[in-house]
């Protein structure tokens, strides 16, 4: 199934589920605290949100004084920026997959799995990469990482500067 399908299926899926569970809470517990339910959800999880952000926001520069790439702060990131957006999506749906990325175990599940996955079928390429050293020295370099199917390139096939 190709990305645009997934997301054409999400797109229909996700607010027909909505509005069935809308329609069943609203059945069960009344209108207006189906209402204040979605806007508590809403502002519970942006005040969770913004702070395990800072949270992260501390770790990515952590590593980065340290000298280290970012990856599980990035990786972090990349999954609180979709928590965020179900969380203020309205919908009981939505929250719940939003509650559930804010679940620090959830979220490195996923990112093993992402992981995993690009270094399986993934293709990753670096123009320029800084490496900072405990003695001060700069090493400056270009690499490119290709699955081991073909051959390695030579030196003729790299590009020019």
């Amino acid at each position: 199934m190709s990305i645009a399908a997934i997301i054409f299926i999400a797109l229909i899926g996700v607010p027909l589920i909505e509005i069935a569970v809308f329609i069943e809470v609203g059945g069960r517990i009344g209108l207006w605290p189906t209402l204040a339910m979605i806007f508590a959800t809403a502002a519970i999880g942006t005040a969770l949100l913004r702070y395990q952000g800072l949270s992260v926001l501390a770790d990515a520069r952590g590593a980065v004084e340290r000298g280290e790439l970012p990856v599980r702060a990035l990786l972090d990131g990349v999954c609180l920026v979709v928590a965020g957006a179900f969380l203020l999506t309205p919908g009981f749906v939505t929250d719940a997959a939003g509650a559930l990325l804010l679940i620090t175990p959830i979220r490195r599940l996923l990112q093993a799995y992402a992981l995993r996955w690009i270094a399986e079928h993934g293709h990753f390429t670096a123009a320029m990469r800084t490496e900072r050293r405990g003695d001060g020295s700069i090493i400056e370099g270009e690499f490119d990482e290709e699955d081991d199917d073909g051959p390695p390139p030579r030196a003729g096939d790299l590009p020019p500067r």
